[in-house]
């Protein structure tokens, strides 16, 4: 049997732009999507901290220090900018796996710096 585990998170990203007309998903700076080992295209759930919208996407890279969360296509119409947001990600394993798995978190402030991480994240 294998879970469905935390893998990453970034924590409280605020939106700085939201393109219902524009082709894809979550744009996620390069840099922070690097430190919680979030790839290009992998599945994600997103969820609105302003006004409970949940959403499953996927993660496209922005570019690297841009601090940018850019809400695209269809996902536009769940939330705007300057709300707050959660990414996750997740990751199928054994109980046994899952006993010693720590995910990466990554906690960000108003202007989406890092603020607090958590667990293996790697840092630019």
């Amino acid at each position: 049997m294998n879970l469905q585990i935390l893998k990453s998170k970034i924590h409280k990203a605020v939106i700085t732009q939201a393109d219902l007309h524009y082709e894809g998903s979550l744009g996620i700076d390069q840099d922070i999507m690097d430190m919680i080992g979030l790839f290009p295209y992998e599945k994600i759930l997103v969820t609105n901290i302003n006004n409970g919208n949940r959403i499953e996407t996927y993660a496209i890279p922005a570019e690297r220090g841009s601090r940018c969360f850019l809400l695209n296509g269809a996902a536009a119409r769940k939330g705007s900018v300057g709300d707050r947001i959660i990414i996750m990600s997740f990751a199928s394993m054994s109980p046994e796996e899952a006993l010693n798995h720590h995910p990466k978190v990554v906690v960000l402030n108003e202007r989406n710096g890092v603020e607090m991480t958590k667990g293996p994240v790697v840092l630019p």
